[in-house]
């Protein structure tokens, strides 16, 4: 008891976050294992104990008894604390245990090269028991954040996963490997809904900026009158309501990635004012005669034509060229048809898992009436239309559950009626007058769509299903052709 200083601190609530955790003292002197567990039992902590590095390696092994923290003397027989240290360090499986290191003979040069190996903390004897509790208490709290927000930088790296393995989208995955290292300024084109911005985020997350700040600005929602303020900051006074002085996001974004997303929109103002940090790193906040120097990568995105806007006069030609060190153009959706069942697989299983649903199953007749359609809304659009036949769907996603197509007419965008009265078998070289293509391919359809229904015993969503139509529009079809039960 002569090790460890200061009195015994009371017991603490057990609902304490660290009160569940498992810490292990390694330490060859039997008075200061026994002393360390009845100093930090008494505050909730289960307690295991180790003679040794190697017993200690034992333990960390054990899965039954998962590692919160170690305690780890410097001077033990066989491997030397260190040793133990810088073993876990090297071991995935331990290396995210914190570790703090005591040592009763200890020199400046011992605590250095602890910290240095990835030591939370270090004390010599004899040791302060409310220091001691403090440093536990902090460390296991700083592992457990350290490991939600990585768990949470992966979900975010999942969440902003392309997916695919279409040859456009596979060229455009080489692009990216290609240029993500470099420092080279990147410009995205594509549809609205193509996935812009997870392309920006592949370049950030592969680039050697990848810890750093990426910072995303949509120029088409910010005020005319905001976005000098918001790009580059502003001085206390510069305008009415500068309150006080403001960081812009191109100082937000300095060592990082600054994304310009729809950057079309943007004022010829602001644009001269990018177009100078681009050149040489410079900026000023409004109202503000200061020149700072950022550092930051930038990329940027738009839906337009951007040689178009040039030719009319509403974006800048040398800012143009200075974005266009490498342009990336993503595919839209109608270009690469094939990954659309892999795209509704991956919405279904994310949207499950968010709700905390069971995993729906997929019918493939579902698939192949979402790889008829247009998708003018790109991959947004068929997110959103996935998510709602899940909601709708029972444990198997079927066609049934697919809302109607808002792009398509039930009359094929042809204001006439279909000619419901035309011959349904004869050919039209048998006819006295020839139809028109028109005229006999609607004969045809409902010649067909009746016949489907006939087999299917007039199960309307069992002959949507055989149709690979929505259930919404077989209604408006047979509405449309006048098909009536029993005419067959």
């Amino acid at each position: 008891m002569a090790e460890i200083e200061g009195e015994a601190p009371p017991a603490r609530d057990a609902t304490l976050q660290t009160a569940s955790s498992t810490i292990l003292v390694v330490d060859d002197e039997k008075n200061i294992r026994r002393t360390l567990g009845m100093v930090l039992s008494g505050v909730g902590y289960r307690m295991l104990e180790a003679g040794s590095a190697e017993q200690a390696i034992e333990c960390l092994k054990n899965p039954l008894h998962p590692i919160d923290l170690a305690i780890v003397d410097l001077k033990l027989p066989g491997q030397s604390g260190l040793d133990l240290l810088e073993s876990m360090k090297r071991d995935d499986a331990t290396s995210d245990i914190p570790v703090v290191v005591i040592s009763g003979h200890a020199s400046v040069q011992d605590a250095v090269q602890a910290i240095k190996l990835g030591a939370s903390d270090f004390f010599e004897k004899p040791l302060n028991r409310d220091r001691i509790v403090v440093s536990v208490e902090n460390s296991i709290r700083g592992a457990r954040l350290r490991r939600t927000v990585e768990q949470m930088r992966l979900e975010l790296e999942q969440r902003y996963q392309m997916v695919g393995t279409s040859e456009p989208l596979q060229k455009l995955f080489r692009d990216i490997d290609r240029v993500a290292p470099t420092k080279a300024n990147v410009l995205i084109t594509g549809e609205s809904g193509t996935g812009k911005e997870l392309v920006s985020r592949a370049l950030h997350r592969l680039s050697p900026r990848r810890d750093a700040p990426f910072v995303k600005v949509n120029c088409a929602a910010m005020p005319r009158e905001l976005i000098e303020s918001e790009l580059f900051g502003h001085e206390r006074g510069a305008f009415t309501g500068a309150h006080g002085a403001k960081r812009g996001l191109f100082e937000q974004a300095h060592g990082g990635t600054l994304f310009l997303d729809e950057i079309g929109d943007m004022d010829l103002t602001a644009q001269a004012k990018v177009l100078r940090v681009l050149q040489n790193g410079e900026l000023s906040r409004v109202g503000s005669e200061h020149v700072m120097h950022v550092d930051v990568r930038l990329l940027a995105a738009t839906n337009k034509d951007l040689g178009r806007e040039v030719a009319a006069g509403r974006f800048r030609e040398d800012l143009f060229f200075r974005l266009e060190v490498f342009p990336l153009h993503v595919p839209a959706l109608r270009e690469r048809p094939s990954d659309i069942p892999l795209l509704a697989e991956a919405f279904v299983g994310s949207f499950c898992q968010e709700n905390g649903l069971r995993t729906k199953r997929i019918d493939p007749a579902f698939f192949q009436a979402l790889q008829q359609r247009a998708w003018p809304g790109n991959v947004r659009e068929l997110k959103n239309v996935v998510e709602r036949a899940a909601i709708l769907s029972s444990d198997v996603i079927s066609i049934a559950d697919l809302p109607e197509d808002p792009h398509v007419s039930p009359f094929d965008d042809d204001p006439r009626p279909p000619a419901a009265t035309a011959p349904t078998a004869a050919l039209p070289s048998q006819q006295g007058e020839r139809l028109s293509l028109r005229e006999y391919r609607d004969a045809a359809e409902r010649a067909y769509i009746l016949q489907t229904l006939v087999d299917t015993d007039w199960n309307i969503s069992r002959a949507a299903v055989a149709l690979s139509v929505e259930r919404t529009n077989l209604h408006k079809k047979i509405r449309a052709y006048g098909i009536k039960r029993g005419e067959e």
